[in-house]
């Protein structure tokens, strides 16, 4: 599974660890039939507004994409409890919302996105556009456990996010899942927007547009590489919480948690 992280700004000193949350360590057994859905497709995102492509087409691109995806949720069910519908977000920094990926639109943004030597350190997803598309394509064809979204900030995409279950994610394998645990994975794309308290914002009105539309869900978790400690930090400061070290197949990282019942608080 890919790397997910709030900065690229990458540093190389390890995150100091924390003590584990004794409700988090809980040896809870998921039920089977989470167990017979679990994949062992990688996940995980970013972006910035491509040359020639003016960013209103994004913004406008919003209610097309609701439509199609209530129509597609329709005939499948929805798993996320429709991203698409989720709406824009009024945040200090300005109008916020979250746009389900077009592949034709956007893969040029997010390949090159990739080929950022910052962010390919963690993603491992640079070279040709095909390499980012073989990333993107099962979560657009697949059974709607991971939606892949550009992030619109007044208009204009500034990074990518995926949100996923977790709880049917490969992840859960390696934690305590609970049913209905929803997971996020960031990059923000511009250099300029990096290292500056954009991403705690963003992480903080992204996981509270989870926690608001999916009444089922009552925490959100990250997994961001320990290695990355901007990325950790940036979590921190958007209101999650340090859970656990977590060695996952590709990188040992910090299980992050926001819980919806902690939400005043942190």
């Amino acid at each position: 599974m890919p790397p997910t992280d709030a900065s690229t700004d990458a540093g190389t000193e390890p995150a100091t660890a924390a003590a584990t949350d004794g409700e988090d360590t809980l040896d809870l057994r998921l039920p089977d039939e989470l167990v017979a859905l679990f994949a062992d497709s990688g996940d995980h995102t970013s972006l910035l507004t491509p040359e020639g492509t003016p960013p209103s087409d994004h913004a406008g691109a919003a209610a097309a994409a609701t439509a199609a995806a209530t129509s597609a949720d329709a005939a499948r069910g929805d798993l996320l409890d429709h991203v698409a519908t989720w709406g824009p977000v009024t945040t200090g920094l300005g109008v916020f919302q979250l746009v389900p990926v077009r592949l034709e639109r956007d893969l040029p943004l997010i390949s090159r996105w990739m080929n950022d030597p910052a962010v390919a350190a963690f993603w491992e997803l640079a070279g040709s556009a095909s390499v980012t598309e073989a990333h993107l394509r099962p979560q657009l064809e697949g059974d709607g456990r991971s939606v892949p979204c550009l992030g619109v900030l007044d208009g204009a995409p500034m990074s990518y996010w995926e949100i996923y279950r977790a709880d049917l994610d490969p992840l859960a394998r390696h934690y305590p899942a609970r049913p209905h645990d929803t997971g996020i994975h960031l990059l923000v794309g511009q250099v300029s927007d990096r290292g500056r308290g954009l991403g705690s914002t963003l992480l903080r009105a992204t996981a509270d547009l989870v926690l608001d539309h999916r009444r089922s869900c009552a925490r959100v978790v990250a997994e961001p590489d320990l290695r990355n400690t901007p990325s950790v930090s940036a979590f921190l400061s958007g209101g999650f919480r340090f859970a656990a070290e977590v060695d996952l197949p590709d990188k040992r990282a910090a299980l992050m948690v926001r819980d919806r019942a902690l939400r005043a608080v942190l």
